[in-house]
C-alpha cells in the first residue's frame, strides 16, 4: 500500500490542481460529463460484492447484467449473438505446484529451483507433464524481418529452450517491436526453428510490479479459448518466467553473466547469443476445467442509409483477475482503475450519445468484453467471430485503465501515427485544450498489451489512449506509484485518489471522437507508412 503520507500529498495534488483544470475545461468548452455519473458506475463495477470480477465468475456475470440493465436504460440495441450477450467458451488451467517442479542440470548436477523465488512456470501455453533440454540465451529472442533483424538466425535452437531478456531493440520503432513480442508473433519464430520451450527474465528496470507481487499470484488460474484456431503457442513444452535477482544461476559457466547483459540493455547495444552451461529438467501437473463466459455487446444505429451498416467501435474490458493471494489482508483484486473505469466511460458515452440531439450518419458498436487478463481472450474471440459483418468495423477506440489519476493535461495515444484515427484524436483533444503524445515508454510494451490489438491484427484501424505525463513531471512518479503499488493489486480499489475533472475531459474527447468518426466523409484509414496497414488488404491475421 502506499503510505500515509504519500496518499495524502497524492490526494492534495489532485484535489487542489484538478479543481483549476476543472475551471478552465467549463470555460473552454461545452460539458457532457462531470465525472460524478463515471464514478457512480465505478463504484457499482468494482465494489467488494463483484469479488474482482474474476473471468466466468458468477460476480462477472452479475457486473455484465448491471452493464445489460444500463445500456437497455439508455436505449441501446441488443448486438450480441444472443441478446447484448456474446458466448465465449474458454478452459482454465491452472498449475498443481506441490506435484510441479524444475531444475538446473550443470556438470550432470541438479540445482533445484525455487518456485516463486527463483522462477515460476507460465501458464500460456500446454506444459509438457515432464521436459528437459539445454538453454540458449537468445537475446530478445525475437524474428522482425522488417527490420532485418533475428535473434534466432545462425543457431542450432532445435530441441532447445530459449532464455530470451524481455525487451527489444532500441532503434525498432515501438509498434513494430510490440507486434513481434506478442505470443503469436513469437510462437511462430519459436516453432519455425525448433525450439520446445521458453524462459523469459523481465527487465528489472521495466517491470511494472515488483517481483514479490508477480509471483505471488502464479498459482493464479489462467485461461485459454477453446478451438485450434486460437493455440498461438504449438509446440511449447515449457514457459517459464525467471526472476532477476535470481538469473545469475541461467548463465553460471556459460562465460558471460546477467551483469553483462543488463549492461548491454542500458547502453543499447545490441545482445549477445550463446549456448548456456546449462539444461533444465521440469515436471509439471496442471488442473483443466471448462469455463463458460460473454462478451456484451450493444448498438447504437446510424441514420445515413448509405453508412449505417458501417460501425465505429468503443471497446473496454470488463474482467479483472478476481480473488488473489492477500496483500495487507485484503484478497479483493477490485479492478477500479483496471478497468472499472473503461467500462464507465462507456456507459456515460453511450447515455450521452442516446439522448444529444446528433443524429449520427454511422452505427456504434460498444464492445464489453471478457478475458483481457487472461490474454486478451474475449476481444480475441469477438474480432475472430464478430457479431456484424467483420468488414464493417470501420475504426476502434480502446480504454484500458486510462488512469485519471492527475489532471489531463496531455493525452497519450498509442496507434496515434498509424492511422486517420490518430489524427481524429488529436483534433479532438485539441479542441479541447489538450496536447497529444505518442507513447512514451515503448519498452513497456503496451500497444500489443490490451483490446486494440487484435481489432487491429483483423484490420480495423484502433488507438488505444490514457492520461498522460511529461517525462521527469511529478506526474510520471503518480504513475510509476500507481503501477508499483495498486496495478493488479487489491488497493486498485474505491478507496483511491481519482480526478473527476480528468475523467470527465476524457469522456469529452471520447465523446467528440466517436461522433467525428461516425459522421465523418472518409472512411477511417491506416496511413500508408503504417506496418498494420497490410491486415487492412488482408482482412485479418
Amino acid at each position: 500500500m502506499i503510505s500515509r503520507n504519500v496518499r495524502a500529498t497524492f490526494s492534495s495534488f489532485v484535489v487542489t490542481v484538478g479543481f483549476g483544470a476543472a475551471l478552465l475545461a467549463q470555460q473552454s468548452a461545452p460539458n457532457h460529463f462531470d465525472g460524478k455519473t463515471w464514478w457512480g458506475y465505478v463504484k457499482v463495477l468494482a465494489d467488494d460484492k463483484m469479488q474482482g470480477r474474476e473471468t466466468g465468475s458468477a460476480e462477472l456475470r452479475e457486473a455484465e447484467a448491471f452493464v445489460v440493465e444500463q445500456l437497455k436504460k439508455s436505449g441501446l440495441e441488443p448486438a450480441g449473438s444472443d441478446g447484448f450477450y456474446q458466448p465465449v467458451k474458454l478452459k482454465s488451467k491452472q498449475i498443481v505446484e506441490n506435484d510441479s517442479s524444475a531444475a538446473l542440470i550443470r556438470d550432470g548436477k541438479s540445482e533445484p529451483l525455487v518456485l516463486g523465488e527463483d522462477a515460476y512456470f507460465g501458464m500460456r501455453g500446454n506444459l509438457a507433464p515432464h521436459v528437459e533440454g539445454h538453454l540458449v540465451f537468445v537475446g530478445y529472442g525475437l524474428s522482425i524481418p522488417e527490420a532485418n533483424y533475428d535473434d534466432l538466425a545462425g543457431i542450432d535452437l532445435k530441441g532447445k529452450i530459449a532464455v530470451s531478456f524481455a525487451g527489444s531493440p532500441p532503434n525498432i520503432p515501438g509498434a513494430l517491436a510490440s507486434h513481434y513480442r506478442s505470443a503469436a508473433e513469437r510462437g511462430k519464430a519459436y516453432r519455425k526453428a525448433g525450439i520446445i520451450g521458453s524462459i523469459s527474465i523481465p527487465n528489472p528496470a521495466a517491470m511494472d510490479i515488483p517481483w514479490s507481487r508477480m509471483s505471488a499470484n502464479r498459482a493464479h488460474v489462467s485461461m485459454e479459448l477453446v478451438g485450434e484456431e486460437f493455440n498461438e503457442t504449438a509446440g511449447e513444452q515449457i514457459s517459464m518466467v525467471f526472476n532477476p535477482a535470481a538469473a545469475e544461476k541461467l548463465f553460471a559457466g556459460s562465460g558471460h553473466t546477467f551483469v553483462e547483459i543488463l549492461n548491454l540493455v542500458k547502453g543499447g547495444a545490441p545482445l549477445l547469443h550463446f549456448p548456456l552451461a546449462a539444461s533444465i529438467s521440469a515436471t509439471t501437473k496442471v488442473e483443466e476445467k471448462e469455463v463458460n463466459s460473454a462478451n456484451v455487446i450493444a448498438r447504437l444505429p446510424g441514420t445515413d442509409p448509405a453508412l449505417k451498416s458501417e460501425y465505429v467501435v468503443l471497446s473496454a474490458h470488463i474482467d479483472h483477475i478476481g480473488i488473489g493471494e492477500p496483500i495487507n489482508g485484503d484478497r479483493i483484486y477490485n479492478g477500479a482503475m483496471d478497468n472499472a473505469s473503461g467500462c464507465a466511460v462507456l456507459l456515460d458515452v453511450a447515455a450521452s450519445l442516446k439522448q444529444s440531439p446528433e443524429k449520427l450518419r454511422r452505427s456504434l458498436l460498444f464492445v464489453f468484453v471478457t478475458g483481457e487478463e487472461k490474454g486478451l481472450l474475449g476481444s480475441k474471440y469477438f474480432t475472430a467471430h464478430p457479431t456484424v459483418d467483420a468488414k464493417s468495423m470501420v475504426a476502434d477506440i480502446n480504454i484500458d485503465m486510462f488512469l485519471p489519476i492527475v489532471p489531463l493535461k496531455v493525452l497519450t495515444v498509442y496507434g496515434l501515427q498509424e492511422s486517420t484515427v490518430g489524427d481524429v484524436a488529436a483534433q479532438a483533444a485539441k479542441e479541447h485544450g489538450i496536447r497529444v503524445q505518442p507513447d512514451p515508454e515503448p519498452q513497456r510494451n503496451s500497444f500489443i498489451r490490451s483490446d486494440q490489438y487484435n481489432f487491429i491484427r483483423h484490420g480495423v484501424p484502433a488507438v488505444a489512449m490514457k492520461v498522460g505525463f511529461d517525462p521527469g513531471s511529478p506526474e510520471q512518479k503518480l504513475f510509476k506509484d500507481w503501477l508499483t503499488y495498486r496495478y493488479h493489486a487489491p488497493s486498485d480499489d474505491l478507496d483511491q485518489p481519482v480526478d473527476l475533472s480528468a475523467a470527465a475531459g476524457y469522456e469529452e474527447i471520447i465523446r467528440a471522437m466517436m461522433i467525428s468518426l461516425a459522421d465523418g466523409a472518409a472512411t477511417p484509414q491506416w496511413n500508408s507508412t503504417s506496418f498494420f496497414r497490410r491486415y487492412a488488404a488482408a482482412g485479418n491475421d
